[in-house]
């Protein structure tokens, strides 16, 4: 089976323009998946941002349970870092994130007033992979709908500079760069690939659905009973009145087209698909931490 790759000429620019734009950057936020916080992350971004203040935002809680939440917040913290959980849709935690940067982000303007310079505005990027949710996050950061937000991968083509205007009770202003998804040139790790796919985390033309939808069932088949939810393999079972356990995930979704769409497996995968994406299956999260 061909291998899932994925890395149009839009990224390729926009990761040339946004390394030449970081040394401009006082805060980065980094959005990822929080179906899947490993796959989202890009493998070089520690060496693109040296030591700029960095704050961790896991966009998409509203789908995975608030146990799974706190198992990944202890995971992070464990390991130095503090993640922002975020649903940027309905504007859940954005509030925290903004005055995460504007922390991060203060030493700036302290050092400005040392050398007697008038305070600036907070400069931050949100870099993530494509359809995380980044586009969102602006903007209700900035309150009104000033870039262009849809649920698929390369929507946002170029890099832009958005200002979030003074609010009440707010001493500091963020000025902040709108860019691409960025995403590695070749993706060697095939399993967080195929998770890509199945979150719509990259385009579409890299992958086919019957193979993704297939994968997606062989891998909920082997996550563990989630606290407080049924089994995601329970999930497939009674909502499509078919056990997955006993059978492979090709053969589910041959089965599953014979019952529900005379035979065409393109539709079954395809709804397999829009069923998760949608949280129509339930609250299912990917990844879990060790």
């Amino acid at each position: 089976m061909a291998a899932i790759q994925w890395y149009p000429g839009h990224i390729a620019r926009a990761e040339r323009q946004l390394k030449e734009q970081l040394n401009r950057v006082d805060v980065v936020l980094e959005v990822r998946d929080a179906r899947i916080p490993l796959a989202t992350h890009h493998p070089q971004l520690e060496g693109w941002l040296k030591d700029k203040a960095r704050v961790l935002v896991l966009n998409r809680m509203d789908m995975i349970s608030p146990a799974v939440q706190e198992a990944w917040e202890a995971w992070f913290r464990d390991r130095g870092e503090i993640p922002y959980f975020t649903d940027a849709r309905q504007g859940k935690g954005v509030s925290q994130v903004a005055r995460a940067a504007e922390t991060a982000g203060s030493g700036v303007n302290e050092r400005r007033i040392a050398r007697g310079m008038r305070p600036r505005p907070i400069r931050a990027v949100v870099i993530g992979f494509p359809n995380v949710g980044k586009s969102a996050l602006i903007n209700r950061l900035l309150r009104r709908k000033i870039v262009e937000s849809a649920r698929r991968a390369g929507v946002t083509r170029q890099l832009r500079w958005v200002r979030l205007s003074d609010r009440p009770g707010k001493s500091a202003n963020l000025e902040i760069l709108d860019a691409p998804g960025i995403i590695p040139w070749r993706l060697d790790n095939q399993e967080n690939a195929v998770k890509l796919a199945i979150c719509e985390d990259i385009g579409e033309a890299s992958y086919d659905n019957q193979r993704v939808a297939a994968m997606m069932v062989d891998l909920m088949t082997q996550l563990p009973e989630l606290a407080g939810q049924q089994a995601p393999s329970e999930l497939l079972r009674d909502r499509y009145h078919l056990d997955p356990q006993a059978i492979t995930g090709e053969s589910y979704l041959t089965q599953l087209g014979g019952d529900r769409h005379q035979g065409d497996i393109e539709r079954a995968a395809c709804e397999l698909l829009n069923d998760f994406r949608k949280g129509t299956l339930g609250k299912i999260p990917l990844e879990l931490p060790d």
